[in-house]
């Protein structure tokens, strides 16, 4: 167990104001690794008896402070106790070195949070839910993969993690030849690192953003170097994940018996998003010869983009009445 005492922020510092119909606390709980997780737990005031409950996580780089906070806070005001944490070697929780990522244990941090979660004096354990939002979409599913004790899963604006560091972006670096490449250059980073005994960090959203960056970056842009979504503690808003921070999971897939969850499964992806083709995909993979199909769900939001679906964008799109009625049917 690791033994390291975590300094959490009590003041508000969340890139969205807090609400009068819940109650707001820091918590902690630790990991099958002996990581120590932090989180943000929002309850709705005046409630009484065992409430469902849901766990939630994302963007990957993204704090608690963002847009999964966001949504914790909104379940909390539509009756479900929730919470929104920060996973492992991020944000105000544990782990060294810091902002490295895992499949395995990323995993686990959800994981951890139903554990978290299930004995709480106010929560049913039998009513517990999870939520990820961007590449802890994709985890939330690898999640569900594991976790029977999940009861329902929302995906949101998902990217598959393993797949875009393998592939690379709309599957460009799909070959043989140009994955030899990445772990070349990403080994020959970790003796750099070794050597200078620091890990390098790989940058998060670019800053000043060039007048001919892609769409994507643009929209990311839009979101963590503004008021929107900046926060100081955020790797995309900021210095970026280690360059070598995610080299795992190139070998490692995610989501690989996702046609045998038995619980139910709500995927959501923006239309215009340029991710939008990992949620259609995981979604045809999930019920692609599954006997439990019955209980999954793709939602494609009309003309909404990657980010809208982290904060709402101008148009307020996230269906916040889709996920309530979701969860108030599965979480039985």
């Amino acid at each position: 167990m690791q033994n390291q005492t975590l300094e959490l922020t009590q003041t508000w510092d969340k890139t969205f104001p807090q609400s009068e119909k819940v109650t707001h606390k820091k918590v902690t709980f630790r990991n099958r690794y002996g990581i120590i997780l932090a989180a943000d737990m929002y309850t709705p005031k005046n409630s009484q008896g065992k409430l469902a409950a849901v766990a939630v996580c994302g963007p990957f780089g993204a704090v608690k402070e963002q847009c999964s906070g966001l949504y914790a806070q909104t379940l909390a005001e539509r009756g479900f106790v929730t919470i929104a944490f920060d996973p492992s070697f991020t944000g105000e929780s544990g782990g060294q070195p810091r902002y490295m990522a895992s499949p395995d244990i990323n995993t686990e941090d959800f994981q951890a949070a139903v554990d978290f979660l299930s004995v709480q004096e106010n929560v049913d354990a039998q009513k517990i839910g999870i939520l990820g939002i961007c590449g802890w979409g994709g985890l939330s599913i690898n999640a569900a993969c594991i976790d029977t004790r999940v009861k329902a899963t929302v995906a949101v604006t998902m990217y598959d993690m393993a797949r875009v560091n393998a592939n690379g972006y709309f599957d460009s670096e799909n070959s043989e030849e140009k994955r030899f490449e990445k772990k070349t250059a990403l080994n020959a980073q970790r003796i750099a690192d070794f050597r200078s005994g620091e890990y390098t960090l790989g940058g998060g959203v670019v800053d000043p953003l060039p007048e001919d960056a892609p769409f994507f970056v643009k929209d990311y842009y839009d979101y963590y170097k503004t008021d929107r979504g900046y926060h100081p503690r955020s790797l995309n808003s900021n210095g970026g994940w280690n360059v070598i921070g995610c080299m795992s999971f190139i070998n490692q897939p995610i989501n690989t018996y996702s046609s045998e969850i038995r619980s139910a499964v709500l995927i959501i992806h923006g239309e215009k998003a340029h991710s939008c083709y990992f949620s259609k995909d995981a979604y045809a993979a999930m019920i692609k010869d599954s006997k439990y199909a019955d209980n999954k769900e793709l939602m494609i939001i009309p003309d909404a983009v990657h980010t809208d679906l982290y904060d709402g964008g101008e148009k307020k799109v996230i269906p916040f009445d889709k996920i309530e009625s979701f969860y108030k049917h599965y979480l039985v």
